[in-house]
């Protein structure tokens, strides 16, 4: 078997072959691959990150089958169509069939959504297998309420007909639990999904935490304060608030201490 890593293949001209507008999403996209991996959010080389390519054609990026969230480069994301042929595979590595299934489904759905993300958090996983699913019990859940919508399990995503049922499981929310899989978030912009994602995965994490006290018994605010909050949220939910760029700015400084090869 070869040594020899599939990185070593990948094109380093892959900038000037791409239009700027596409080459700043590139370079967003890879440093959420690489925030997930800082955070540990990673299930191996199984879950996937998307984001539209800038321009009329039905274009969207996502990683390569077989890289780990850490070694994602803007250079080597794959570039794949609406139909699942491949673009531009800088790896050769091709790229998830499932992964592809569940992305395009949106993408091709929801033009007002510019990136898709999914995880297979432990928590994640947790709470999508809990029949009430995301409990309004703490600030990070409640901002959540009214816009998380659910998509039952039917196995591995390999099937294209359930993107039908998943487009309409999603309907015209951005924020979806996949019973007993995964999260997903989605937004106007790489940084606006990954927002929304950082703060569902706290909110699963606190809810974990809570149901683990054993009899504990949960406080659920009043419905007046959790519609407060709906309300107060609705900037968060749209994505055109002035806090998604300070949220993004300071997580780029946060990998930038540690990581700066991402951009490469």
């Amino acid at each position: 078997m070869s040594s020899v890593s599939p990185l070593s293949s990948v094109s380093k001209h892959v900038r000037q072959r791409v239009s700027p507008e596409e080459w700043e999403v590139r370079v967003k996209l890879a440093a959420a691959y690489r925030l997930a991996a800082l955070f540990k959010w990673t299930d191996h080389i199984y879950t996937h990150f998307s984001a539209r390519v800038p321009g009329p054609d039905e274009h969207f990026l996502i990683n390569a089958f077989g890289l780990l969230f850490d070694e994602i480069t803007a250079s080597n994301l794959v570039k794949v169509d609406i139909d699942g042929t491949l673009v531009d595979d800088p790896t050769g590595l091709g790229i998830n069939y499932a992964g592809y299934v569940i992305h395009s489904a949106i993408h091709g759905a929801r033009p007002d959504l510019q990136a898709v993300l999914h995880t297979h958090t432990r928590d994640g996983i947790a709470v999508s297998a809990q029949r009430d699913g995301l409990l309004p019990i703490s600030q990070h859940s409640i901002a959540f309420s009214g816009r998380v919508a659910y998509h039952g399990y039917e196995g591995i995503a390999l099937d294209l007909d359930e993107r039908e049922r998943l487009v309409a499981d999603l309907g015209d929310k951005s924020v979806l639990i996949l019973r007993n899989h995964g999260l997903l978030t989605a937004g106007v912009s790489v940084e606006h999904a990954f927002q929304q994602l950082q703060s569902l995965e706290r909110a699963c994490n606190i809810q974990i935490a809570a149901q683990a006290a054993g009899n504990a018994e949960l406080i659920f605010p009043p419905v007046e304060v959790v519609a407060k909050v709906e309300a107060q949220a609705e900037a968060f939910k749209r994505g055109d608030g002035p806090g998604v760029a300070r949220h993004w700015n300071a997580l780029i400084r946060q990998l930038e201490r540690t990581d700066v090869d991402y951009k490469d």
